[in-house]
This record gives structure tokens, sequence and C-alpha cells, in this order.
């Protein structure tokens, strides 16, 4: 448990380096661009088969579900104003006062602080803004929630999407950040190379898994409570598969599945606090990558 603990510890350092912080914002804004793009083209046909959907689950399923999902959209809309209003302000000041590299960790903080702001708002009053929600939603016709909640079930998707193509872009680039997380803290010998192809089959065939499994589900995503607990469990198979290959695959010239299970506990528990990152805006960027290097790092210490 020691070097679980000590992994985790050393990948929220090393996220919060320039490199890894490099990776992460550029190849975040990119895929973050491209789907809200894509999702902006298509979003009559993404509302016509979310409504469509919709017009299988009974009503009062839909109402009751329609407010927790109402509720936590303005908790991240909340959490992204709070985070933009710090930075148009004081952006500026803070980037003439801190270097560059301080200023990227700075966000993270930022990031992190409104998070915990709200959550702590909704914790204390949580049931009360779900109540409201669940007055409006009873108030308003159903043509009107169903288009409601279409639009939040169009919004889910492509956050999704935006969450699984950044576990593939860091599966794709795991080698080079890993080479370097190897040069900056590794006395031992070089991460093994020319893996890319083997990952990005490997990733690809979980990922087309990821979505078979997804569509499957996606019933129980109407059932409250146990929504949150699906969710999590797609996110934490897809995370602790696909960056469990890359890491063993990295530092070990024996990758079979029952060395992956030899390290199953660690790798699960990783995984499940890389899964939280994909709950805060903008820190999903980062989740993938704290992912990788938390695993490479415990993987090297045990090899």
């Amino acid at each position: 448990m020691k070097n679980i603990i000590h992994a985790i510890i050393f990948g929220f350092k090393e996220i919060l380096t320039w490199n890894t912080m490099r990776y992460a914002l550029i190849s975040g804004t990119i895929i973050s661009a491209l789907w809200i793009g894509l999702g902006v083209l298509f979003w009559d046909n993404l509302i016509a088969l979310s409504s469509h959907i919709l017009g299988w689950i009974p009503f009062s399923m839909v109402r009751s579900n329609g407010a927790w999902m109402l509720s936590t959209f303005l908790w991240l809309q909340l959490i992204l104003l709070t985070f933009a209003l710090v930075f148009a302000f004081a952006g500026n000041l803070i980037l003439q006062a801190v270097s560059k590299e301080k200023y990227s960790s700075f966000s993270l903080w930022v990031a992190l602080g409104s998070t915990l702001f709200w959550s702590a708002v909704w914790f204390v009053k949580g049931d009360y803004i779900y109540a409201q929600f669940l007055k409006l939603l009873t108030w308003l016709p159903f043509e009107t929630i169903e288009k409601g909640i279409a639009f939040l079930i169009g919004f889910y998707l492509i956050y999704n999407a935006i969450i699984v193509s950044m576990v593939f872009i860091a599966s794709l680039f795991s080698e080079p950040l890993l080479v370097a997380v190897e040069k900056k803290h590794f006395n031992k010998s070089e991460v093994k190379r020319d893996h890319i192809f083997s990952s990005i089959g490997y990733t690809l065939k979980d990922s087309f898994i990821f979505l078979a499994l997804s569509i499957v589900a996606f019933p129980l995503l109407f059932i409250p409570v146990l929504n949150i607990f699906t969710q999590i469990a797609l996110w934490l198979w897809l995370t602790k598969d696909t960056m469990g290959y890359d890491a063993l695959t990295l530092t070990s010239s024996e990758v079979t599945k029952e060395k992956l299970k030899e390290h199953r506990t660690a790798l699960w528990f990783i995984s499940f606090i890389t899964v939280l990152f994909n709950f805060v805006p903008i820190l999903n960027l980062f989740g993938p990558f704290f992912g990788e290097i938390s695993m490479f790092h415990y993987l090297k210490n045990e090899d």
C-alpha cells in the first residue's frame, strides 16, 4: 500500500510540471474543440436521438432523473464560471507575478478550489436545489422536459467522448511522456521502446468495448444514484485496462494477464483516483496523464 500511495503522490506532483501540462493542455484543447465542433454540427441529430430514447422512459423517472441532471449541470457550470472569472479579473496580474510553470499549476489549484467550494454548497443545499428543479420540471409540459433532458444527454455524450479521446491521446503519447519521467527521476534502465503500435491497437479495442458497454448500460443512467456508480464503473474499467497495459509494456518484458493480475489492487486503486478527475471540468484533461504516470511509477518501483 505504501508504494501505491507514493505512486499517487508522485503522479500529482508530476502533472504540475510544465512538460506534462503541455501534453494535457494542448491535446485537451484540440480534442475538446473537435468534439464540441462536431456536437454543434450534428446537434439536431443528437437531440433527435436523445428524444427518441426518452420516449421509452416512464415520465416519473424522466422527471426525477432530469432534476438530478439539471442540478449536476448547474454545478459544473458554476465551477467553470468561477474558474473563468478568476482568470478574467486576475489572470494578467498572476502571470506577471509567477513563472509559466507556476502559473499552470495555479490554474489547477483554482479549478480544484472552485470544485471544493461548489461541492460544499451542494453538500449543504443539494436537496433543496434538487427539489426546486423537480418543481420546475413538474410545472413544465412533458415536451419541454423531454427537450431539456435531451439537451443534457447530448452534453453528456460530448463530454464522455472528450474523456475517452483523452484516454486514447494519453496512451498514444505515453512513451515520450514516460521516457521524460524516466530520465528525470529514475537511475534504472530505460523504459521499453516501440510499444506504440500494440498500445494503439489495445486502446482502440478497449474503446470499442467501452462503447458497447455504455450502450448496454445506458438505461441505468436514468436511475438516480445507480447512474453514478454505473458511470464510475465504466470509466474505471477503461482506465485500468488501457493504462495498466501501457505502464506494463513500458516497464516489463512480460506483458500477460497474469502479470496484470499480480498488481490488480494497485491498478484498480490508481484508476479510481484517476476517474475522479472526470467529474471536474478542466481537471478531466489531466486525469489520463496522471493515471499513466502513477501506474508507471508504481510498476517501475515494483519491477
